[in-house]
Formats: C-alpha cells, sequence, structure tokens
C-alpha cells in the first residue's frame, strides 16, 4: 500500500508535464496548424530558451555540491552495455542488417535529456539535480552521435576513420546546448558576477523554458504517425524504458555512486526516445518508421514508467 501511494504521488508530480505535452498535440491537430510554426517555436526554443536557462544554471554551477565524474562512466556504460544487447538482439531476433541493428540500438539508448529531461527532473528532484543533467548533456549527443556515425560507417564501408569522428565532434560544438552550459561554466569560474538585469532576464527566461519545452515536443509528436513493424517499436520501446534504466541502476550501485546522482541518471535514462533519434534515422535512412513510432508510444508510456521507476528506487532498502 505504502509503494501504490507512493507511485500514485510521483504520478501526480510528473502528470502536469505530460498534460504540457499532450497539450501542444492538440494544438497542431486540431489547429490544423501548419508545419512552419511547430519548426519556429521549437526553433526559438532549442536555439534561444533552452541555451539561456543552461547558462544561468551554470553560471552558478560551484553553488552546487561537487559532481562525481563516475556519473558519467555509469550513464554511458550502460548505454554501451545496453547498445552492445541491442545490436545483438536485432540481428538475433529480428534479423535486421548492420546499419538497422544500430539504429534499433540507438532507440534503445538515445534519451530525450533536453526537452524531457531537464523538466522531469527539475521537477521531481529540485533544481540541484540540473548541473548533474546539464553535464550529461555536454557529452551525451557527442557521444552517441559519434557511436553512430562511427558504427553504421564500419557498416558500410568495412573500416573506421577520422572523418566519423570528426564531423560528430563539429556538429556538436556548433549546438547552441553545449554552448550555453560552457559560456555558463565560464562565468562561473572567472567569478565576475552578473549585473542584476541579466540575472533576472535569464531567470524569466529560465523559468519559461521547461513548459515551453514540452508543448513544443507535443507539437513535434504531432508530425509523426506509428506505423509497421510494431513488434520492433515496441521491442524499442522496452530496452528504452526498462531495460537501459536497470542497467544503469546496478552499473550505479556496483560504483557506489552517490544516491542524488543515482537517482538522476536512473530518472534521465527512463524516459522517453529523443527526437534527435529520429533525425539520425532519417539522415542514415534506417528504421524510420519504427524509430518514430517508438518516440510517441515511448513519450506515452513514460508519464507511467518514469514515477514507477523513482518509486521503486524510494522503496528500495538499499537506495
Amino acid at each position: 500500500m505504502e509503494f501504490l501511494i507512493t507511485l500514485w504521488q510521483q504520478f501526480l508530480t510528473t502528470l502536469p508535464l505530460f498534460i504540457l505535452i499532450l497539450l501542444g498535440y492538440i494544438a497542431v491537430k486540431m489547429g490544423r496548424w501548419q508545419k512552419t510554426v511547430t519548426d519556429s517555436v521549437t526553433k526559438f526554443t532549442f536555439y534561444i530558451a533552452f541555451p539561456i536557462m543552461l547558462f544561468q544554471i551554470m553560471s552558478h554551477f560551484s553553488e552546487h555540491s561537487e559532481i562525481d565524474i563516475n556519473l558519467l562512466l555509469v550513464f554511458f556504460g550502460g548505454s554501451f552495455i545496453v547498445f552492445a544487447l541491442s545490436c545483438f538482439i536485432a540481428v538475433k531476433f529480428f534479423k535486421l542488417n548492420g546499419s538497422e541493428s544500430t539504429m534499433f540500438a540507438m532507440g534503445g539508448i538515445y534519451t530525450n535529456t533536453v526537452f524531457v529531461g531537464i523538466p522531469i527532473i527539475n521537477m521531481l528532484l529540485g533544481e540541484k539535480a540540473i548541473p548533474i543533467v546539464a553535464i550529461i548533456v555536454i557529452f551525451n549527443a557527442l557521444i552517441l552521435w559519434t557511436l553512430a556515425t562511427v558504427s553504421i560507417e564500419f557498416v558500410q564501408m568495412g573500416k573506421l576513420s577520422s572523418k566519423g569522428f570528426i564531423k560528430a565532434f563539429k556538429n556538436v560544438s556548433k549546438n547552441p546546448i553545449i554552448i550555453g552550459i560552457f559560456v555558463g561554466i565560464a562565468v562561473n569560474y572567472i567569478g565576475i558576477p552578473l549585473p542584476m538585469f541579466i540575472e533576472k532576464s535569464t531567470q524569466m527566461v529560465s523559468d519559461m523554458t521547461a513548459p515551453l519545452s514540452l508543448i513544443v515536443l507535443g507539437m513535434g509528436l504531432a508530425e509523426y504517425k506509428i506505423r509497421n513493424d510494431l513488434h520492433i517499436t515496441i521491442a524499442i520501446c522496452i530496452i528504452k524504458l526498462f531495460v537501459l534504466p536497470i542497467a544503469t541502476y546496478i552499473l550505479g550501485k556496483l560504483l557506489g555512486l552517490p544516491l542524488l546522482e543515482l537517482q538522476v541518471i536512473v530518472l534521465l535514462s527512463s524516459v522517453s526516445i529523443a527526437i534527435n533519434c529520429y533525425m539520425m534515422a532519417r539522415q542514415f535512412e534506417v528504421l524510420q518508421g519504427p524509430i518514430a513510432s517508438s518516440l510517441l508510444i515511448s513519450t506515452a508510456l513514460s508519464s507511467i514508467t518514469t514515477p514507477l521507476i523513482l518509486s521503486i528506487m524510494l522503496q528500495l532498502p538499499f537506495a
């Protein structure tokens, strides 16, 4: 009974976040807005709102407790383990080829750290957890894009080259979110106090970014449809929403990760698949239908599974 009460409380806590996603979805579906509206609002959120929010938070980085570098080892170590397992499943059970198995595995590990992860972590664990998320965000795109690019290049060409690494690094270095994080860290460690008008302006943008990002995500999801190959889609969602957070939790406990950091990375790993994964599928022209379907289904299911995973963690005697 205590577990059910905790689960219900966590579900009610996260419910407003998913209502905002639904609001964006309905606005596009019923309002018949043109795609340019979604593109424009998404561009504003990604290029302006999120960088400013992360700049504002990271400019006060030293006010938060020191972050254990082991969290990167746990988060990405768990991702690599699940990636290898997913590739095996794709080849063994679904008979996918090399490029398809790589994209199948990416769907199982590519977390929506920005549009969903940050709002959920902020709601459930508070702003003190955001610097931990920021550290993950810095490396997430670089490592996963490099992993996908190099894996598919190896499958298609039979060899690795420095071009894949260099291309991925260049793309990530231009990412406005990464720039916002690094500029904020620089301001923090230089120690120059920000003028009050800048501090208040960035705080106002920061306050609106999380709800705006969820509405934008719902608007973007309205463009996708549930397509064929549902057996592949279901497998991707199971791996993403259950297998990845379990692997992350076990690895985190083995390496003795502090409780807050453990909760952050397990919750991050439990949220839905990133839209970037669909962009990746389009770029490589591999599994576009199943990845698009996984976006819709994993986002809907995570409204239940993410509070469930947090509730389970809180009930474990060694948590």
